[in-house]
């Protein structure tokens, strides 16, 4: 079986916001869907380590910000390369030029670099081992520009900064550069960095 396959799977790059008590939140997800249209109900996968995954599990509503093509890594760098657990990703200076703005449902979403936002309502949750799929009901969306949508595959070839050379040897992530030094990469490793599995490295 070729893993790589599942690389020619078409993916959107969004911005999935949170909230709980004073705390705002959001990260970088690629699996968000449209699953029907009467009601009209969308999913999105989120990796359980991450406190947005938890914000959404313990409030059960969430926002999501399609992220546009003029998109600078920057915006990948501040929702996705960071932990929300030990960092401020709202309510600074380096995100108002994300402009985030709130919705109706009282979180906030990112109006900058993106093209719509949707609003969700939890309905059913699927455990996935070491991801949560969230349905949910929509409950608010706006377009907020014609702008193209970024893809995963414009983002790699066009957005993301290409790694310096690395003088270590062993596994490169090929998502965000990691390297992880040893000859054999075990096969549930996941990137510290941006969270992908083994699949997602290749030997140097």
């Amino acid at each position: 079986m070729n893993k790589k396959s599942v690389y020619k799977i078409s993916y959107g790059l969004f911005v999935l916001t949170a909230s709980e008590g004073d705390k705002d939140n959001g990260c970088i997800v690629n699996t968000v869907i449209q699953l029907t249209s009467d009601p009209m109900q969308i999913a999105v996968t989120v990796n359980k380590g991450n406190l947005t995954h938890d914000m959404i599990k313990n409030t059960g509503k969430f926002n999501v910000s399609v992220i546009d093509q003029t998109a600078p890594f920057e915006l990948f760098k501040h929702f996705g390369f960071q932990s929300g657990r030990d960092s401020m990703k709202f309510g600074t200076p380096d995100s108002y030029k994300f402009a985030p703005k709130y919705a109706d449902n009282g979180l906030l979403y990112v109006s900058a670099y993106a093209n719509a936002f949707m609003s969700g309502k939890v309905v059913k949750e699927v455990d996935l081992g070491t991801h949560t799929m969230f349905i949910a009901e929509m409950t608010d969306g706006e377009v907020l520009s014609d702008k193209p949508s970024m893809t995963y595959e414009y983002y790699q070839a066009n957005v993301k900064p290409r790694p310096a050379a690395q003088k270590k040897t062993g596994w490169v992530c090929k998502v965000c550069g990691y390297v992880y030094e040893g000859e054999e990469l075990p096969a549930d490793f996941v990137c510290p960095i941006c969270k992908h599995g083994a699949v997602d490295f290749e030997k140097n």
